[in-house]
């Protein structure tokens, strides 16, 4: 069966892309937030992911408002970088797992999920900013092959934080049963606490922001019990992006080891986050 080495928590913000795009990273605004994504990296370096299964929102590039599915999942051989308006980003597209996006769609069904399947797609910042933040940016070719799970957190109805962490627990047994060997590494993207619109237009909540990255190791079924309000109130409405945390720590065990957390606010009106988990007993 695959193997899965971990879970990685990150903030897709775009404004993250502009600035490695820009090479702003040194500069004072930004380099108190890539300093402290050293880690992450070098942890992905060390396991050897073979699939990313990455867990991310459109942001109307591949879905507009009149059909926008709750669950989709990849199962393409490649995925194009999506131009978001400005001409696409200078990244290599994504190879895809076609084998295991399949399967992944079989075994959702199997678990009463009915994903949309999706064999041409072109993917964003959602995607983008964490694989460049945890892999680098590649001259010619990604190393590891990527399986999209894009999830609706932008137009209500949104699923119920308790349902992404089911959806979770159905990856993981689509990742034990799946044939070989493949290293299977699962990101979560998407926050942290920031809100673009309306009355509270700016807001951002860091307290919230740092006992949600202690709470999603330790405590998830406390975050999965929170109420759909209850993240618009607390982590604002664009906020609310952090059920799809949930996804990627409902693949992993109940225990695991916290390998790096890194918090940093405010980049582009967001706080983001990045943390690394491994399953506490973790498999070789």
């Amino acid at each position: 069966m695959a193997i899965l080495v971990g879970g990685l928590g990150c903030s897709h913000v775009p404004s993250i892309g502009a600035a490695l795009d820009k090479g702003l990273m040194q500069t004072p605004d930004w380099k108190p937030f890539f300093d402290g994504i050293g880690p992450g990296r070098d942890w992905v370096a060390a396991q050897r992911p073979d699939i990313a299964v990455a867990i991310f929102n459109d942001h109307g590039n591949a879905f507009f408002l009149d059909r926008v599915p709750t669950f989709a999942v990849g199962c393409a051989d490649r995925y194009e970088i999506a131009d978001e308006g400005w001409g696409p980003r200078p990244l290599p597209a994504f190879d895809g797992d076609a084998a295991f996006g399949w399967h992944l769609a079989d075994t959702l069904v199997a678990n009463s999920f009915d994903p949309t399947v999706l064999q041409e797609v072109e993917v964003d910042h959602g995607l983008q900013v964490p694989m460049e933040l945890f892999w680098g940016r590649p001259a010619a070719r990604w190393p590891v092959r990527v399986v999209p799970i894009f999830v609706n957190v932008i137009q209500q109805p949104t699923p119920l934080p308790s349902r992404c962490y089911a959806f979770g627990a159905a990856l993981r047994q689509a990742i034990d049963s799946f044939p070989g060997d493949a290293r299977i590494v699962v990101l979560g993207t998407g926050g942290l606490s920031h809100q673009l619109q309306g009355a509270r237009a700016g807001f951002v909540n860091p307290a919230a922001d740092r006992a949600f990255l202690a709470d999603i190791a330790r405590d998830p079924e406390k975050l999965a019990s929170m109420s759909r309000e209850d993240y618009v109130r607390v982590f604002g409405s664009e906020g609310a992006e952090l059920i799809m945390w949930l996804v990627m720590r409902g693949a992993l065990d109940r225990a695991v080891r916290v390998c790096h957390s890194h918090y940093f606010v405010p980049a582009s009106m967001t706080g983001v986050g990045m943390l690394v988990l491994e399953n506490a007993a973790k498999a070789i």
